[in-house]
């Protein structure tokens, strides 16, 4: 059996997420977040470039209606080959 949650949903819930900074890199994010949340604005990320540019991390604000929903976009995101970490 699973633990209930602690949180109410549906709830505003921001993901960050980090990877090396290269082509392609957001997009494929974007991608795995449009996925498991179709109403996701990706023109609401916000980027940050670490402060040597090697590294960009993202935070995607989504509208979470599950603890399912957010546990499986958190296995595919940290599956991700681009993906270094996901908080």
């Amino acid at each position: 059996m699973s633990e209930p949650s602690l949180l109410e949903f549906p709830c505003d819930f921001p993901i960050k997420i980090m990877g090396a900074s290269r082509d392609g890199y957001a997009q494929a994010v974007l991608e795995v977040v449009l996925r498991h949340a179709p109403d996701f604005d990706p023109a609401s990320t916000e980027m940050r470039s670490s402060a040597k540019g090697g590294y960009l991390g993202l935070t995607c604000t989504i509208r979470a209606i599950s603890q399912a929903q957010l546990d499986a976009l958190y296995r595919e995101l940290s599956a991700h080959p681009l993906v270094k970490v996901v908080l």
